[in-house]
C-alpha cells in the first residue's frame, strides 16, 4: 500500500445507492449480450408451462367422464379438439385413454425441463465466468490508487460472491419474469375463456400484489447493501487473522480475535435478521391474498357450476388449478424482488470496479522505444494522494543512463513514491518524468514496464516452485537462465538445499522461507529479465552482511551495463553508488556521491553518524581501532571511534 494510503481512503461507508433505474438497465444489457440462450431458457419454460395447462385439461377431462358415467343427466363431455369417442368405447377405454395422453404429456414434460435445466445451468456458468474474467481484468489495469482505496476483502467478495448475485438477475430475474408472464398470461387467457366474470372477480386482489412487491423493493434495498458491507468486514477480520496469525499467536491474542470474528458475525446476522422479518412478513400478506381469490373461486364457481354454466372437470377443478398455479407464480415475485434487491446491491459494487477510471495507462499512439539506455530526468515533479497534501514537492534530479544512484531519507521522506513514479504506478501531480527523453505517459504501460526490473520492500512470493517465482516475469525462461539469475542474486546456495531444489513449493507468501531468502528470490525474479532499469526498494534490509556483500558484487558487475536505482537507509549500500540522492519531507534536500555528502555535514552525514555508533554498540570494545579517527567508510569525516566509545560508556 502506498505512502499515505489510509489517510487519503475515502469513507465509502455511508454512500448513495446508485440509481436503480440506471443499475437495471445495465443489468438488462448483460441479459442482452445472452439473450439467445435467455430465449431459449424462456421458450422452454413456456412450453412446459402449456403442457401443464394441458395436463389440467386432461385430468378435468377424465373428472368429466366418471361424472357423466356416474349421472347420465349430467351436461356432455366436452373433448378436447373437437375430437370425440365412438359411443361403443367403454368407460375403460375412454379414461385408458385420458390415462396414456397425460402419460405422454408428463414424459415429454419432463425431458424438456430436463433440457431446459442443462440451458440454464450452462447460461449461469457463462456469465459468472464471463463476468469474473471481466472484473479480474479490469483490475489487472487498475492503478495503485484504487487498490489503496479498497480493502482487499472488499475486493474478493465482489469477484467471488456479487458476480454470483449478478447472474442471479440473469436467471432469477429476467428469466424467471418472462416465465411468469407467459405463465400468467396462458392462465389469464384461458380462464378468460372458460368465463369472463369469475376470472375477474378472482383476480380483484392482483393490483394489491404487485403494489406489495414495489413497496418491498423500496424497503429492502438499502438492506441488501448494509449487508454487503457487513460482509466485506467479515472476510477483512478472516483475511487479516489469516495473514496476520504470527503476530496473533505472538501476542497471545487468540481469544479477542474469535471475539472479534464473533462480534462481526453477530452484526450480520442482526442484519440479515431484519431482512428475513421484512420477506417473512411479505410472503403471508402475499399468501392472504392469493387465499382470498380461492374463496371467491369456490363461492362463486361453485354457483355457476351447479347451475350448469361451468363444467365440473374441465371448467371449475381447470380454473382451480389455473388459479392455484396464478398464485405460485404470483408468489415467485417474492422471489424475484428479492433477487432483484441482492442483484443491485452487488451490480452496483461490480459496476463500480469496472466503471473505474484508468489513473495510468497507454495513450492512444504509445511509443516503444527499441533501445532503451534507462537515463531518467525529473522536471518539477510533485505528487499528492491526497489534494493539498503533497509527499513529493518539485523534484529536480537526473539519473545517467549506466550509472547507480541511490535514494535515501527518513521514513516518510517520500522514497517509495518516488520509485512509484519511476514505475509509472503513478502519473506526477505536476511536472513530468522522462526516460530516454520520453515522457513516461507516451510510454506503451506493458513495454516500459517490461524495460524495468523491480525488487519490492515487501517480497512477495506466489504459492508456486522456485523456478516459477524466479521466471515469473519471463515464463519461457530456460533452467540454465533461472540458475543464472539464482547465483547472481546469491540465492543458489539455500535453494540448492531445499529438499526439491528449484522445483521446491513456496508456501503461500513465501511462508517456508526467510525474509532474506524471500528478498534474493525477488531480486532473481527481477534480474532474468536483464533489464535496462533495475530498481530495489530497500532489497538488502532482511538480508546479513554477506548476503549483502554478494548482492553488492552483483550490483557492481551491472555497473555501466543496465542503470541501478537503490532506495536504501543503509550508508552501507549507498557508499557505492555514483550519486546519492536524500529526500527530507518530500524535498531533494541533497545530491551527491557518498563522499560529498560526507563533507555537506547534513541529512546523509547525520545518518552516517548514527549508524557508525549503532554498529560500535554491536562490536567488542577491543575491536575498536584506537589510533584511527574516523571508520573505514567514513573517510574521515564522521565521529572518531574514540568518541564513540565514549558514547557506549556514558
Amino acid at each position: 500500500m502506498s505512502p499515505a494510503a489510509v489517510d487519503s481512503r475515502p469513507n465509502t461507508a455511508h454512500e448513495a445507492p446508485a440509481p436503480a433505474r440506471h443499475l437495471v438497465l445495465r443489468l438488462l444489457g448483460l441479459a442482452w449480450r445472452y439473450r439467445k440462450k435467455c430465449l431459449a431458457v424462456v421458450f422452454l419454460n413456456g412450453f412446459v408451462a402449456i403442457l401443464g395447462l394441458v395436463g389440467f385439461q386432461l385430468t378435468g377431462l377424465g373428472i368429466d367422464v366418471l361424472r357423466k358415467a356416474v349421472d347420465p343427466a349430467a351436461p356432455a363431455v366436452r373433448w378436447p379438439l373437437g375430437y370425440a369417442p365412438p359411443e361403443s368405447w367403454s368407460l375403460v377405454a375412454e379414461l385408458s385413454t385420458v390415462a396414456v395422453m397425460m402419460a405422454l404429456m408428463a414424459v415429454l414434460s419432463l425431458a424438456i425441463k430436463y433440457w431446459a435445466a442443462i440451458v440454464s445451468a450452462q447460461l449461469s456458468q457463462q456469465i459468472v465466468i464471463q463476468l469474473r474474467t471481466e472484473v479480474y481484468d479490469k483490475l489487472q489495469r487498475l492503478s495503485f490508487r484504487y487498490f489503496d482505496d479498497h480493502d482487499s476483502s472488499s475486493l474478493i467478495n465482489r469477484v467471488a460472491g456479487d458476480v454470483q448475485a449478478i447472474r442471479q438477475f440473469v436467471d432469477g430475474v429476467v428469466i424467471k419474469c418472462l416465465v411468469v408472464v407467459i405463465t400468467l398470461a396462458v392462465c389469464i387467457v384461458y380462464m378468460l375463456r372458460l368465463n369472463v366474470g369469475l376470472t375477474i372477480a378472482c383476480l380483484a386482489t392482483t393490483p394489491l400484489l404487485w403494489w406489495g412487491a414495489i413497496w418491498f423493493a423500496r424497503v429492502s434495498r438499502e438492506q441488501y447493501l448494509q449487508a454487503s458491507k457487513l460482509g466485506d468486514e467479515m472476510v477483512r477480520v478472516l483475511s487479516e487473522n489469516v495473514q496476520g496469525i504470527q503476530v496473533v499467536k505472538g501476542f497471545a491474542a487468540e481469544k479477542g480475535q474469535i471475539e472479534r470474528f464473533a462480534e462481526a458475525n453477530r452484526q450480520i446476522v442482526e442484519h440479515k435478521f431484519g431482512i428475513f422479518w421484512s420477506l417473512s412478513l411479505y410472503q403471508p400478506i402475499m399468501g392472504i391474498l392469493t387465499q382470498i381469490n380461492m374463496l371467491v373461486l369456490i363461492g362463486y364457481g361453485s354457483y355457476l357450476t351447479i347451475r350448469g354454466e361451468l363444467p365440473l372437470g374441465t371448467g371449475l377443478f381447470v380454473f382451480a388449478n389455473l388459479l392455484h398455479e396464478f398464485a405460485n407464480q404470483v408468489g415467485h415475485v417474492t422471489n424475484i424482488a428479492n433477487s432483484i434487491q441482492s442483484s443491485l446491491t452487488a451490480s452496483e459494487r461490480v459496476f463500480e470496479i469496472l466503471d473505474a477510471p484508468l489513473e495510468v495507462d497507454s495513450p492512444a499512439s504509445p511509443q516503444q522505444p527499441v533501445q532503451v539506455r534507462g537515463e531518467y530526468v525529473l522536471e518539477q515533479v510533485s505528487f499528492e494522494y491526497v489534494p493539498g497534501k503533497p509527499v513529493l514537492k518539485e523534484i529536480n534530479l537526473r539519473i545517467g543512463a549506466g550509472q547507480m544512484v541511490g535514494i535515501t531519507g527518513e521514513t516518510g521522506a517520500g522514497k517509495t513514491t518516488l520509485l512509484a513514479l519511476l514505475t509509472r504506478f503513478h502519473d506526477p501531480t505536476s511536472g513530468r518524468i522522462l526516460l530516454d527523453g520520453v515522457d513516461l505517459k507516451a510510454w506503451d504501460l506493458p513495454h516500459l514496464r517490461r524495460q524495468i526490473g523491480m525488487v519490492f520492500q515487501e517480497s512477495f512470493l506466489f504459492s508456486n516452485t522456485v523456478s516459477n517465482n524466479i521466471a515469473f516475469g519471463k515464463p519461457t525462461a530456460t533452467l540454465d537462465e533461472i540458475e543464472f539469475a539464482a547465483r547472481q542474486a546469491a540465492a543458489e546456495e539455500f535453494i540448492s538445499a531445499m529438499p526439491g531444489q528449484y522445483q521446491n513449493v513456496v508456501g503461500e507468501y513465501g511462508t517456508n522461507l526467510s525474509g532474506g531468502q524471500k528478498q534474493r528470490i525477488s531480486l532473481a525474479r527481477a534480474l532474468i529479465l536483464r533489464p535496462p532499469v533495475l530498481i530495489l526498494d530497500d532489497a538488502t534490509a532482511a538480508v546479513d552482511s554477506e548476503t549483502e556483500h554478494a548482492i553488492q558484487q552483483t550490483l557492481d558487475r551491472l555497473r555501466g551495463e543496465r542503470t541501478v536505482i537503490l532506495v536504501s537507509s543503509r550508508v552501507s549500500t549507498l557508499r557505492h553508488a555514483d550519486q546519492i540522492f536524500v529526500l527530507n519531507a518530500g524535498l531533494l534536500a541533497e545530491t551527491g556521491n557518498h563522499q560529498q555528502l560526507m563533507q555537506m555535514h547534513g541529512h546523509y552525514f547525520q545518518m552516517a553518524q548514527l549508524q557508525a555508533w549503532e554498529q560500535t554498540l554491536t562490536e567488542p570494545e577491543d575491536s575498536l581501532p584506537e589510533d584511527r579517527e574516523a571508520s573505514a567508510w567514513s573517510n574521515g569525516q564522521g565521529a572518531t571511534f574514540p568518541q564513540m566509545k565514549g558514547i557506549r560508556n556514558v
